[in-house]
């Protein structure tokens, strides 16, 4: 019997290996792809120009598992700042923490509002309701300029095909003291499924019940086939960003 419960063990045990090794390819592996301009400056942010001062910022998403993946196999330990708004789906929540284990990220910091001034503002947690910026600025933005306070630049993972705002988004740029890098600038829905495909990485499960772009709960929806991905975040407003990011087109 023990004999047993050893090789079931060393079963498990290979095939989580397996799992992780399939996630992780050498970033050289993607840079001579069609959508792979970007990668070089990836490596050489987080190893070289800002080795010790750059963080990635990852909300856990629909396409978030590519960017981590890439950045794991660079560096597992570089810091991933999720911004934990408390106003998640369980099914993010869930999937961070798998995409934690299995790419053996251990970097990851949760970053909450402030609490006091969650009480004052959001008493009754109903402020995405009557004022959406109000609330992204108390879960997100000022959370994030905290957050990034120790941090010379920062890693995104938007992308060109995600929305008309984002249509001219380069692969970096400068918004106050930090530099930003959008390594996966130039990869559409298409390119992005099939790496994820390769590589053997989870997708988010609300994406097959219709989201392609995931924020919090209370402001995010499906969206028809075809229509614009970030069409579900804040419908029925003209809010399209969240205040993290300006818009670039």
């Amino acid at each position: 019997m023990q004999m047993q419960d050893a090789a079931l063990e060393k079963h498990l045990q290979d095939d989580a290996t397996a799992a992780r090794e399939a996630s992780l390819h050498p970033v050289t592996d993607m840079v001579s792809a069609p959508h792979g301009a970007g990668l070089p400056l990836l490596r050489q942010a987080i190893t070289e120009e800002f080795a010790g001062r750059i963080a990635v910022v990852s909300s856990f998403g629909a396409e978030s598992a590519l960017l981590l993946a890439l950045v794991a196999e660079i560096d597992p330990a570089t810091p991933i700042i999720f911004l934990e708004t408390e106003r998640h789906f369980p099914e993010t929540l869930a999937y961070r923490q798998e995409l934690a284990n299995l790419l053996g990220l251990t970097g990851i910091r949760d970053i909450y509002p402030d609490p006091d001034e969650a009480a004052a503002q959001d008493p009754d947690a109903e402020l995405w309701y009557f004022d959406a910026d109000a609330c992204c600025a108390l879960r997100k933005v000022r959370p994030l300029e905290k957050a990034l306070s120790g941090f010379d630049a920062w890693i995104s993972g938007r992308k060109r095909h995600q929305a008309s705002t984002r249509a001219a988004l380069p692969f970096r740029e400068v918004e106050g003291k930090f530099t930003k890098f959008n390594p996966l600038a130039d990869w559409g829905a298409a390119d992005i499924e099939a790496e994820m495909t390769r590589r053997q990485l989870p997708r988010h499960p609300l994406v097959a019940k219709g989201y392609p772009s995931i924020g919090c709960a209370p402001c995010t929806q499906p969206v028809a086939p075809g229509a614009d991905p970030r069409s579900g975040r804040w419908r029925g407003r003209a809010k399209t960003e969240c205040g993290i990011h300006r818009p670039t087109g």
